[in-house]
Order: C-alpha cells, then sequence, then structure tokens
C-alpha cells in the first residue's frame, strides 16, 4: 500500500561551519564531495536497478490484486466489507512497523543480507495465504507482507534515488510498480474467472519472491565495498556510542515533525494514498453492488485504474513541469474530484469504468509533482528522514481510508467510497494550498 516515495536526493557541496545543532543533523546531510555511481559503474549496477524494478513490481502486483479478489475472499470465509477491510490495516501496519529497524537492520547487516530478510519474510506471508488457512492467519500473513515489501522498497527506493541520471532511473522504478498494478487485477480476475480458488494468485508472488531472492542477493551482494561512502558511513554508524545516536535521532525527529512542509506533505500523501488504495481496492465491490456487474469481468476496471496512473506518471508530469506543478495538482485533483461524482451518479459499468480509468491518469502525476515541490521546500540534509516519514505517512493512510470505506459500507453499502474519496481530495486541496510558496531562487 502501498503506494511509493520518489524523492530525489543528490549529494552536495558543504564547506560552511556547522553549529551545534545542525551537527545533530549530520548523519541526514550525506556526502560533501562524492562522485554519483550511474547505472553503468560499477558494472553489477545495472542488475541492481533491474533487481529494484522488479521487486517494485511485485510490491504493485501485491497492492494491486486485493481490490479484483475481495468478493472471493468475502465469499470463501463468509465476512462482511467491514471484516475484510483489516487486511488493508494489517498490510500497512507492516509498513509502520518496518520503518522503525530497516535503517539499522541494513547498517548492520549490509543491503544484500537485509533483501534476503526481505525476501524470506514475503515467500513465508504467500506461502501461508495459498494454503488458505484461516482469515486472522491471511491477515497476519498481510503483515509479514508489509514487513518485507517496506524492506526492499526503502534500499531500492535509496539506491535509485542515489544514481546519476536519477530522474530517468526513477522514472523507469516507479513505472515498474504501475506495470505490476496493471499486471495484478489482470492475472487475479482471470484466475477467479476460471473457477480457481482466490489464494492461487499467490502462487505467482510465491515464484517472484523465490527468484527475486536470489537475484537481488546477487546483484546486491559486496555493494557496500564497492561504495567508500557507504562502507565509511557504517563504520561511523557502529562506532557511534548507543545514547549519543538516541539523543541526536531525537533531536532530528523533533525537527522533522517542526518542518512545516514536511508535516503538510504527510498528510498531502495521507489523503493521496487513502483515495488511491480506496479507488483500487473498493471500486469493483461498488460496481458489483450497485451497477449489478459480473465480478469475473469487472474486475478488469481495477486494472484500468492502474493503467491510467502508469500512463499519467509517465506523460502527464511533464506537464506539470512545464505549466507548474502547485498548479497542475490543483488542477488534476479538481478533475479527479468531478470524475468520482460522475463514478457516483451515472449508472453506466461502461461509463464508470472509461471514468475510473481517466480518474487513475489524473492522480497518477500527483504523486511525482508532489514529491518535486518537496524537495525543494526541505532542507537538503532533511530530505531522506523528512521523505521516509510522509511515505510512512502514506502508507498509514492507505490502510486507514480503505479500512474504513469497508466499516461504513458494511452498514450503508459501497457508495460510501465516493463520499469519502471526494472528502480526501478536498483534504489535499486544502493542504496543497497551505504548503509555503517555492521561491524561484530554489527552483533554478
Amino acid at each position: 500500500m502501498s503506494s511509493i516515495s520518489n524523492g530525489v536526493v543528490t549529494p552536495i557541496q558543504d564547506d560552511a561551519p556547522r553549529s551545534p545543532d545542525s551537527a545533530d543533523d549530520s548523519h541526514l546531510a550525506g556526502p560533501t564531495v562524492e562522485q554519483a555511481q550511474t547505472i553503468w559503474n560499477p558494472y553489477k549496477n545495472r542488475f541492481r536497478v533491474l533487481s529494484s524494478c522488479l521487486t517494485v513490481f511485485g510490491n504493485g502486483c501485491n497492492d494491486s490484486a486485493p481490490g479484483a479478489l475481495l468478493a472471493s475472499i468475502e465469499k470463501h470465509y463468509s465476512i462482511g466489507y467491514g471484516t475484510v477491510a483489516i487486511l488493508f490495516v494489517c498490510n500497512a501496519a507492516g509498513f509502520v512497523v518496518a520503518a522503525f529497524f530497516i535503517n539499522a537492520l541494513a547498517v548492520k547487516l549490509g543491503r544484500a543480507k537485509t533483501l534476503i530478510i526481505a525476501e524470506a519474510l514475503l515467500m513465508l506471508g504467500y506461502l501461508s495465504i495459498i494454503l488458505t488457512p484461516p482469515f486472522p492467519a491471511v491477515a497476519a500473513s498481510f503483515f509479514v507482507l508489509g514487513i518485507g515489501m517496506a524492506i526492499h522498497l526503502a534500499i531500492g527506493q535509496v539506491f535509485c534515488s542515489n544514481l546519476a541520471n536519477n530522474t530517468a532511473i526513477l522514472g523507469l522504478y516507479q513505472g515498474s510498480y504501475g506495470i505490476g498494478g496493471i499486471a495484478g487485477p489482470l492475472i487475479a480476475t482471470t484466475i477467479v474467472s476460471r473457477g480457481f480458488l482466490w489464494s492461487r494468485y499467490y502462487i505467482l508472488q510465491l515464484c517472484l519472491a523465490a527468484f527475486n531472492l536470489v537475484f537481488s542477493t546477487w546483484s546486491f551482494w559486496n555493494y557496500e565495498l564497492e561504495s567508500e561512502l557507504d562502507h565509511v558511513a557504517s563504520q561511523q554508524e557502529g562506532s557511534e556510542r548507543t545514547g549519543a545516536r538516541a539523543k541526536r535521532s531525537w533531536n532530528a525527529f523533533k525537527r522533522l515533525v517542526s518542518n512545516k512542509p514536511t508535516v503538510l506533505g504527510a498528510c498531502f500523501i495521507f489523503a493521496y494514498q487513502g483515495a488511491e488504495v480506496a479507488i483500487s481496492g473498493w471500486i469493483i465491490s461498488f460496481l458489483v453492488q450497485f451497477r449489478r456487474g459480473d465480478p469475473t469481468k469487472v474486475g478488469f476496471v481495477t486494472s484500468g485504474f492502474w493503467a491510467g496512473i502508469t500512463v499519467g506518471r509517465f506523460t502527464l508530469s511533464f506537464l506539470g513541469h512545464k505549466i507548474g506543478e502547485r498548479l497542475f495538482v490543483f488542477l488534476v485533483t479538481f478533475g479527479a474530484l468531478i470524475l468520482e461524482l460522475l463514478i457516483w451518479f451515472v449508472p453506466s459499468i461502461p461509463g464508470d469504468s472509461v471514468a475510473v480509468a481517466f480518474s487513475g491518469l489524473l492522480l497518477g502525476p500527483i504523486y511525482p509533482c508532489a514529491v518535486h515541490i518537496f524537495n525543494r521546500l526541505i532542507p537538503k540534509k532533511m530530505q531522506v528522514s523528512s521523505l521516509s516519514l510522509i511515505a510512512s505517512v502514506g502508507s498509514s493512510g492507505g490502510a486507514i481510508a480503505p479500512f474504513i470505506t469497508g466499516i461504513l459500507a458494511q452498514r450503508e453499502g459501497t457508495y460510501v467510497l465516493h463520499p469519502i474519496c471526494i472528502t480526501l481530495f478536498i483534504a489535499m486541496g486544502v493542504c496543497w494550498w497551505l504548503l509555503p510558496r517555492v521561491e524561484k531562487k530554489r527552483e533554478e
């Protein structure tokens, strides 16, 4: 739920003297002088980029498939909307828990061994679901999956962000997630429509995780030895006293939560991912309940939504940069709100399906445009931590909004999806309006 954080962090020259307070944040600032690696040098970086794209492709498949499987899960366990919505919460809870130890784990073990843990957790979760255990065990498996996905998402995100020409590489990385978002519902709907048990979809996810276990471990093996900077940073981290490190982390956290762009950005992405995951997870149930759609056919609507998001990120992001991200985000958010009203009040499955796809098209470029603005409003030495906090809060939105939708749908019906999403779009607009304006000199 994952929906993805797309911050671009590049090393900078900084010879200015630091105050005692700023020294507390020195671990966030990155290197002072460093030659960025490229996708071609060292040689294994090309495989590391591919590995990162494959793992985030798996995340996309995992995040988008439940929308096509919810009806089958409800029928199999004889449960309602409110109960099945727990899956979204458990998955996001895994992301939140993982945020507390990912960095320490990567520093202690290195990227390759940390990725082994991530993929092993994914394999454990998928294997448990394939066995079709009681529903509480399925919910626990989604929690385990959340931890595994959060770990390799963080490692792949940071790796791609710090390569030279990172804009193009991050575009490939984001696109891989979108392609997974398209493929997941297509495959899941096909499996269910042919009479197979819903849990059999996760056999494919298990195979992908097994492949990534081998490929990502091989590609990232000895990564720290090839990056003198990371090696030195790891040594410094290991040599620090525990008390001093804890104090410094607490001071850095206080600065994060007092930074206006970080707080507003977190609220904005919370609402954005909440709307995105709620639409992806519940639109099919709405079409089945209120439009009398055939679950074996309308399941493909979710793929249309993710296809819109993917195309929007590849195409409209450039338009946003041309006319200005601040105005552009207002326009596409308003457009998504209008489309949500059309889906709610126009009783036509073909019309609703097209509107859902166009809604994804407008929502797609919002995240990249938002991060572009965040990178200019947040001090460079805080960007890594700030964007990580924003992504974690966003993941919570991707759990809370679908969960509330499920709880209310249990009593009122799945039409509640639309007022919830409209409220989230309005909240996005308010948070975006409250963000400070980017200074022109910082946009150059």
